[in-house]
Formats: structure tokens, sequence, C-alpha cells
């Protein structure tokens, strides 16, 4: 047993200034548009491994490299590398114009009084098979401004279920790297994960849909939401969807994805075989930034957890929850801060993970149950948090099309996650956890 240090929190206490004190000044003070995501992310966990590196001095520096080497050697880190990466080039591949054909097809089906359900649907299911809840909502958004424009629905609505069914997706999805972060770093089965996830978030979803129905239907509405869609684009999304849920090795699941995508892309003549090699580069490109965000984490922890700063976290976290479900709610508790520092769910993930694991042990938590609580409780904090890439890409798209809308227009029509904080609290303390072999 490492001995209780303080102390050795310090790196983590740095990258959280560093980060959200510029965040703050870039945003709000500095007025720049997007400001949180100016700051460099990877130069905020460089300056914070150096402080951890000026740390103790009784070690070498060469025998901190081999500890920070030594957290680094995980198979969970190369999976979580390769899955991020992997799944940026399916995305790269089916592009833009499929997940638009998902959207346009189901909100051609129905009438204009339920396009504000529709909406929410559609972005649960795009985000699910995307993987992604920012790609969902710059997709979607503009056709919910759209809706709000031809039907005289409620903007703040329109805009609020989308983001709802995108944090939905971002949790769900087993192309997601929040999900991936997740279910890597507590040594958790994706198929497991998703099976304890959405007994939490499907609940969520219906209770949002259903007041999403009952505010619909009190406007009395006409006319229907068209656009043209390309309905051969969506087999892709299915094939990805059904591998995830019927429990196919993600990279197996990943790779249909991108073969068939592929193949309907170039006989479609959506894009030029050049043009799709690049767009794999660039979707691929895209997750550069995260996969270099888990490397330097996990060499950070492994520092912290040498010094023990892990210990001293525990020890104040014992203090605190009492119990198997007081160490689910400070699990829970743990990620929703590091996300609320961080305006990221996925790094909240990867920096909460070694310690999650950890409390996991020690209040007898399964794997299945730590990854879910992580993914749910950074979806929820992510889903409302105003300075959030997904409240932020939400106000540009709809600020762009030339309407106004504030992030406190919007808050009040977040149904989605303030329910899934319900659910998951209903589930950590009044449903009995169900017994698997």
């Amino acid at each position: 047993m490492k001995k209780n240090n303080p102390k050795a929190l310090l790196p983590i206490g740095v990258f959280l200034v560093l980060y959200l004190g510029l965040g703050i000044i870039f945003e709000y003070v500095m007025k720049i548009p997007m400001g949180f995501y100016n700051v460099p992310i990877v130069i905020a966990f460089m300056a914070a491994i150096l402080v951890a590196c000026l740390q103790n001095r009784e070690l070498k520096f060469d025998d901190k490299l081999e500890v920070m080497a030594q957290g680094l050697a995980d198979k969970n880190i190369i999976t979580m590398i390769l899955i991020f990466l992997t799944a940026g080039a399916f995305v790269g591949v089916v592009g833009r114009s499929s997940a638009e054909s998902v959207a346009y097809f189901m909100l051609s089906l129905i009438p204009a009084k339920f396009a504000v359900a529709v909406l929410f649907v559609v972005a649960c299911f795009v985000s699910t098979a995307m993987g992604t809840s920012v790609g969902t909502i710059t997709l979607i958004t503009p056709i919910a401004a759209a809706v709000a424009a031809a039907s005289g629905f409620n903007l703040p609505l329109c805009v609020g279920s989308v983001m709802g069914g995108a944090m939905f997706g971002d949790n769900l999805s087993f192309i997601s790297d929040t999900t991936i972060a997740a279910c890597n770093g507590q040594g958790c089965a994706m198929k497991d994960k998703f099976r304890e996830n959405f007994g939490i978030a499907f609940p969520a979803a219906v209770v949002t849909l259903a007041l999403i129905l009952v505010l619909s239907l009190r406007t009395d509405l006409s006319g229907a939401v068209s656009q043209d869609y390309n309905l051969i684009q969506i087999i892709p999304y299915v094939l990805v969807l059904i591998g995830g849920i019927i429990g196919i090795n993600v990279f197996v699941v990943l790779l249909v994805g991108i073969v068939s995508g592929a193949v309907i892309m170039l006989a479609t003549g959506q894009i030029a075989p050049v043009d799709l090699i690049s767009s794999m580069g660039s979707g691929a490109a895209g997750m550069f930034e995260t996969s270099m965000v888990a490397i330097l984490v996990s060499a950070m922890c492994a520092l912290i957890r040498e010094y023990g700063g892990f210990e001293a976290l525990l020890f104040a976290i014992r203090r605190v929850f009492k119990g198997k479900k007081g160490g689910q709610l400070g699990m829970g508790i743990l990620v929703g801060v590091m996300d609320i520092a961080t305006a990221n769910n996925t790094v909240a993930i990867v920096m909460a993970n070694p310690i999650a694991a950890e409390m996991a042990q020690e209040y007898g938590i399964t794997p299945r149950k730590s990854a879910s609580i992580l993914d749910t409780f950074s979806c929820v904090f992510q889903g409302v948090i105003p300075y959030g890439a997904q409240m932020l890409v939400a106000l540009s798209a709809v600020n762009e099309l030339g309407y106004e809308l504030s992030a406190f227009d919007v808050i009040p029509k977040l149904f989605y996650p303030g329910l899934l904080l319900v659910s998951s609290l209903l589930f950590i303390f009044v449903v009995p956890e169900r017994k698997r072999k």
C-alpha cells in the first residue's frame, strides 16, 4: 500500500486551473467564440506532467520515465487508441450525407405535429450509429431550426430535443469515444456496459419523449417536413448498430461499417476513390487529440499513483461515501466534477478511469457498473453545461441561420439529461442490482 499523499494530486489541480481558467478567460472575458475549445488541452496536460515530474525528488527522472512507461504499458490503452482511430475512419467514410439521409427519412414519415418528437428519436438513432453527440448536433440542429420555422414550434424546444437525443447516443453507442474510454478503462465488454446502461437510459428517453409529445399536442399544427434523401446510405449505420448490439467484436463491426460505407458511397457516385481515402484519413486524424490525451493522462496518473495521490483521494471518498451505493454515487460525482472542469466528457472519463477502477475494487462494484456510471454521469453534466461543445455547437448553428438563441433559453428544455440523472440515482439507490454469472 502506498502512503496517503494529498500533495501528489497537485498535477490535476494545475491542469484544471490552466484549462478551466484559460477557458473562462477566453469565453467570457475575451469573448472568443468556442473559447473553451481554443485552449490546447494537450499543452495543459503536458504542463501538469511537468509539475508531476518536479515532485518527489527522491525518485530520479529516469525512474519517473519508467513509471510513466509502465502506465502506458496496458493493453486497454492500446485498444482504446486503435478503436478511436478506426471509429474516426468509419465516420470519415460514411460522411455527412448518410446521416442526413437517416434524419430526413424518418422526418418524411410523420405529420408536422410529431416533428419535434421525431427530431428527438432521429437524434437518438443518429448519435447511437455515429458515436458522436457533437456531430449529431451539428447535423440535425439546422433541421431543427427548419422544423421550428416551418411549423411554429418553439425553437429552444426543437434544439433541446436534438441535444437530448444526441446525448442518448453518446452514452450508449458502441463507437462513442466515451463508451470506448469507459469500457477499456474499467476492463468491461462493450455489450455488458450497453446492457447495464440501456436499462438506465431507455426509461429516461421514454419519459423525455412523452414530455415532448405532451407539449407538441398542445399546439395545432399542420403540414410536413420533407427533403431529398438516399435510403441506401442508411445501411452502414444500421449494420454498425446491429453488430454492436448482438456483441460482435468492435473492430469487426467497424470494419464492416467501413467496407459497406465505402462500397455504397462509391457505387452511388457520392465520392471518388481518392477522396474516399482522404476522408478516411481525415476521420482518423480527428481522433488524434483524443488519443494523445489518453496517452498523457495515463502517464500523469501513473506518477500520481506512484506518489500516493490516489490513496489520498480514495481516503477522502471513503470518509464521505459509505457502502456500495455511496461508492457508486461518489464515482458519479467524481467524473461529473472532472467534466465540469474540462467541458469534455471523454477527457473526464479518461481522467477518472484509474481512480474509479480502484474505487470499484474498494466498494465491490462490477466493471460493467463502474463503466456505466462513468459514461452516464459524464453525459448528464456534459449535456447541460452552457460552455460545453454540444451547447456551443448548437447555438452556433442556429445563430448562423439568423436566429437569436442563448444557452439559458435551451437549458430549461433539456429534459433528457435531467431525467437521465434521476434514472441513474434510482438505479443506484432503489432498483436492486441484477445478479449475473
